[in-house]
């Protein structure tokens, strides 16, 4: 089983960046993917929500209007694009994948928004 971020890099506030997370290992149209975010020193904090068929989405406040949580079952991808970056949104951004009895978690993939 492999979840494998990539997207993150060093952006301007107000910039762009597009996450993506392949799957591998398991049926990827089957889970739950979410994204989550941990920043320094600070508690893991979840981020978009977006069911296996991309029925269901949910953001956290912070993030809603500025972020877009889609997937691609096809391509065992599930992306995060993030517009209108702040420098509060710097952090470690992981996928995850979760159903009723699996959890599974990428390596993530730094996302650091400064001028």
């Amino acid at each position: 089983v492999q979840l494998v971020e990539s997207g993150g890099g060093l952006v301007q506030p107000g910039g762009s960046l597009r996450l993506s997370c392949v799957a591998s290992g398991f049926t990827f149209s089957r889970y739950v993917m979410r994204w989550y975010r941990q920043a320094p020193k600070k508690e893991r904090e979840w981020v978009a929500r977006i069911t296996s068929s991309s029925g269901t989405i949910n953001y956290a406040n912070s993030v809603k209007g500025r972020f877009t949580i889609s997937r691609d079952n096809a391509k065992n991808t599930v992306y995060l694009q993030m517009n209108s970056l702040k420098p509060e949104d710097t952090a470690v951004y992981y996928c995850n994948a979760n159903n009723d009895w699996f959890d599974y978690w990428g390596q993530g993939t730094q996302v650091t928004v400064s001028s």
